[in-house]
């Protein structure tokens, strides 16, 4: 035992390599889990903040850069470059190398990809990729343009490996790498999750960070509002958006997009298009299964994933009873078809790790971007001044041209002769060596003169040059430029749609306010279109398509509205919902829209008849003084204070018991001094004081406004005109396309009555006289007759519209087969309330008008452009048909 312990025990010895260092093992695994804790982060979890590139992906797409890979070349075996990368400057797996690049070709990893692959690079339905040794790559160009000006020393070059080659240590990409396509890893100790962002709105943040270095991240995410991802999606509110774009640290919740189809049989199906960000189809389509067979949510009858590789396309089929809304709240709360994400933003600065805001991230790449093109411009510089310092040497020689030939052809050897054009003309060696190996052929005439237009475009470019590197100013605008080529370039719209909660306050702030065109079809179909898009054109043309709708379906409400505004949506149940304008979904002229199931809870057996702007429901000294007046089918009207409208629920509320038989049909906003209109299908209209419809609660059935013929009769539409306001016009339409519009009030007679005086409506005119006018519709008690509006004929068909107007207006008409025509109110000739009127719009056989609707006075573009309005021929609008 002894004998042993003697061993062990540390001898003095005079050679080194024998000795034995005591350490302490706390200090030393901390100092190495240190060592390699930060090699993991810097070498390979983490990326850089200006290229937003992690080792293993700038080391791939570096070798396809030296492989020549473009994106305009023939592709390469995967092999074959994952080959490059290991044995040249990533000695580590090959399936770490192959699943990054297969990564940069998944158009659903990626938001923006940087490599074309070709051949089988997996699905999103979780299937891998097939082996590299079958599946090719090459660039993207906007791969490419991550490394552009590599070769001009805009950035620091490090040894490989093994030292024996050099690779960058960054890219000098003129792409938001980071923002655009963000990154994802897990390091020792800490882990990044940045999100993706659109390309866009993201150098559009760039380019207002150049011009004010003291924006703030509000007006910074006024540009680049929420994150985008590869595979769209709804992002459901944006208040953790907003703590990750201040802070760094958020959190996104992302719905996939539903829409719920009717089938032929009557029944409804819920149609997944798009999955949130990194879920498998075919996992959600299971997930969606095991909770049926599992009763957690009752209702569905058959799932079934038929996706490929044209989209996504998820359906779920319901039972008749069920209502769609209800399930597809139950699958965003049970199933993968809504997740959360949490944005966690470090990457590394200056080779350290650091969490940054969005301000940060734009601050620091175009930094970056500022260092590269200083040092592009330093370079370019010095290569400028090369060149100009050999061709001056050529202008000596060519100065001095007999002499100079003279010289060499007297010169035992090459050194001789570089020698004495140093000595004799000035010339440096530089120059003395470039002169000697001139070609013969450059001392000819045009030559000669080529020479001397290079040296003078040298000599703009080395102003040119010098001019960058001492403004500034100067070179943001360089970067600004080149950011707002890649934006023509590679920029496109957004594929993930924001979505805002309700109790998130001021996001109007967010949205850019301009007046749209909303659109609902028969079938509840929904979309907002800019205004711009429909051209005004002269009455009886032909029209523009306004909605392109399925057979059966027709464009049945349209107008105008802020996009900062809250529609109050009314159903023929006398049920109100509320939507903001901006959350409706956007779309050009020609397209369907969005199934409005989608948008507010709307039971199957319920349609939307009536819609109110509201400019502002959080304004109560308007609210409390405004009314709302419904109408129904049967004649039946009410009125109900806006302040019972004004707290949103996002199951609707009753507006009115609506009695058996009946429907709600028409809506409207009122300051509580108001004429009442009433028209009916038979052509007759009448007018009564808003006083005479005393306010009720929302529950009330109402009071009898007008009185019906037997043979079918309806109620076709009401306005409200304010005693303010009387001047405005009654405009009618017919079925067939007939209309006119009448003078709400007319100058009184001077024969008339005291009774007819006493009824009259006092109005002030431009010279301040005060007149008398009595109202083309007189005055009665609701729950009459009423008087005739338009002659009825079969020329005519039956009534369908009544607007109230001004000259000054535009009149939108839709057609059931979904054409539309705009035109100037003042172009609708006036005529009594018994003609038939004129002719509006040239309606086909089996075609007739569904609605219409006012459009104020608004600048639109290219008015008159027939060509875009689609107008097929104009006819001359045919005469008044004489008075009955």
């Amino acid at each position: 035992m002894d004998q042993t312990n003697q061993d062990l025990t540390p001898q003095d010895n005079s050679n080194d390599s024998n000795k034995i260092i005591q350490v302490n093992i706390e200090e030393q695994m901390k100092t190495a889990y240190i060592d390699y804790s930060m090699s993991v982060i810097v070498g390979r979890a983490l990326p850089d903040v200006r290229d937003g590139l992690k080792p293993v992906h700038r080391r791939v797409l570096y070798a396809m850069h030296e492989l020549g890979i473009n994106y305009n070349k023939p592709y390469k075996k995967s092999a074959r470059i994952v080959g490059e990368v290991l044995g040249k400057y990533h000695p580590h797996g090959d399936s770490s190398v192959y699943d990054a690049m297969v990564r940069m070709a998944q158009p659903w990893s990626m938001r923006y990809m940087l490599v074309d692959g070709q051949g089988n690079y997996g699905s999103q339905d979780g299937d891998g990729p097939a082996a590299m040794r079958y599946t090719e790559a090459r660039l993207q160009r906007l791969g490419e343009s991550m490394m552009e000006d590599l070769d001009k020393e805009t950035v620091d070059f490090t040894l490989n490996f093994d030292d024996s080659l050099q690779e960058p240590t960054v890219m000098p990409t003129r792409i938001p790498q980071l923002l655009v396509n963000g990154s994802s890893g897990i390091a020792v100790g800490m882990a990044t999750n940045m999100m993706p962002h659109n390309l866009s709105e993201v150098i559009d943040g760039c380019v207002a960070y150049i011009d004010n270095k003291e924006i703030t991240i509000d007006e910074l995410m006024k540009f680049v509002k929420a994150p985008d991802f590869p595979t769209g999606g709804i992002i459901f509110g944006i208040e953790g958006i907003k703590a990750g774009m201040h802070t760094g640290r958020g959190r996104v919740v992302l719905r996939g997009r539903v829409n719920v189809e009717t089938m032929k049989s009557g029944k409804e199906q819920i149609v997944i298009t798009e999955v949130p960000y990194q879920v498998s189809r075919d996992a959600l389509a299971e997930k969606i299964g095991y909770l049926v067979n599992n009763k957690i949510i009752e209702g569905i009858t058959h799932v079934a994933n038929e996706s490929n590789k044209d989209g996504t396309r998820i359906v779920v089929e319901l039972r008749r009873d069920v209502v769609a809304q209800v399930i597809i709240n139950q699958l965003y709360k049970y199933s993968e078809l809504q997740t959360s994400y949490g944005i966690n933003n470090v990457a590394l600065v200056n080779g350290r790790p650091r969490t940054l805001n969005l301000k940060d991230m734009i601050s620091e790449f175009i930094g970056f971007r500022h260092e590269v093109v200083v040092r592009r411009t330093q370079y370019e510089l010095r290569e400028a001044e090369k060149r100009a310092h050999i061709l001056e040497g050529y202008l000596i020689a060519l100065d001095h041209l007999d002499e100079v030939i003279a010289l060499i052809r007297n010169s035992v050897n090459p050194d001789e002769a570089k020698t004495g054009l140093i000595e004799k003309f000035g010339m440096t060696e530089i120059q003395a060596k470039a002169v000697l190996e001139l070609r013969l052929q450059r001392l000819t005439g045009m030559e000669r003169d080529k020479i001397r237009e290079e040296h003078a475009e040298i000599m703009k470019q080395i102003a040119h040059f010098r001019e960058i590197l001492a403004n500034e100013g100067l070179r943001y605008q360089i970067i600004k430029d080149e950011l707002l080529d890649v934006q023509k370039k590679f920029g496109d719209d957004r594929k993930s749609e924001i979505q805002y909660l309700a109790n998130e306050m001021r996001i109007e702030d967010l949205i850019e306010e301009e007046d749209v065109v909303i659109t609902v079809s028969h079938l509840g179909y929904i979309k907002r279109t800019s205004a711009a898009e429909y051209r005004s054109q002269r009455r009886g043309g032909r029209g523009a398509m306004g909605g392109r709708t399925r057979d059966e379906d027709y464009i049945e409400h349209l107008f105008i509205a802020s996009t900062h505004h809250t529609l109050l949506f009314f159903t023929e149940k006398g049920r109100c919902y509320w939507l903001k304008v901006y959350e409706i979904p956007e779309a050009d002229r020609n397209a369907k829209g969005r199934a409005i199931q989608n948008l507010i809870q709307l039971p199957t057996d319920d349609k939307i008849r009536t819609i109110i702007d509201i400019p502002n429901l959080e304004d109560k000294e308007y609210v409390q003084k405004h009314c709302i007046v419904l109408c129904t089918k049967q004649g039946i009207i009410k009125k109900t204070s806006l302040e019972d409208f004004s707290r949103p629920r996002q199951n609707g509320i009753n507006a009115i018991t609506v009695q058996e038989g009946d429907q709600l049909l028409d809506v409207s906003l009122t300051d509580g001094n108001s004429f009442i209109m009433m028209a009916v299908k038979s052509g007759r209209a009448i007018c009564f004081e808003e006083g005479k419809v005393r306010t009720t609660g929302r529950g009330a059935i109402g009071v009898f406004g007008i009185e019906l013929d037997e043979n079918n009769d309806e109620v076709i539409g009401m306005l409200c005109v304010s005693k303010d306001d009387v001047t405005k016009q009654i405009l009618v339409v017919s079925e067939r396309g007939l209309g006119k519009r009448t003078p709400f009030i007319e100058p009184l007679d001077e024969n008339a009555t005291a009774e007819d005086k006493e009824k009259a409506v006092k109005i002030t005119d431009a010279e301040g006289i005060e007149k008398l006018y009595a109202l083309s519709y007189r005055i009665t008690n609701r729950g009459g007759k009423g008087v005739k509006t338009i002659n009825i004929t079969e020329k005519t068909g039956a009534l369908v519209g009544l607007l109230a107007v001004e000259e000054k207006d535009d009149l939108m008409i839709t057609c059931r087969s979904g054409l539309t025509i705009r035109m100037r109110v003042a172009d609708i000739r006036e005529a009594g309330r018994a003609t038939q009127g004129v002719k509006l719009i040239n309606i086909e056989d089996g075609d007739e008008i569904a609605a219409i609707a006012r459009i104020e006075e608004q600048e639109v573009e290219g008015e008159e452009d027939k060509e875009a309005a689609g107008i097929v021929d104009v006819n001359p609008a045919p005469e008044d048909a004489p008075e009955e």
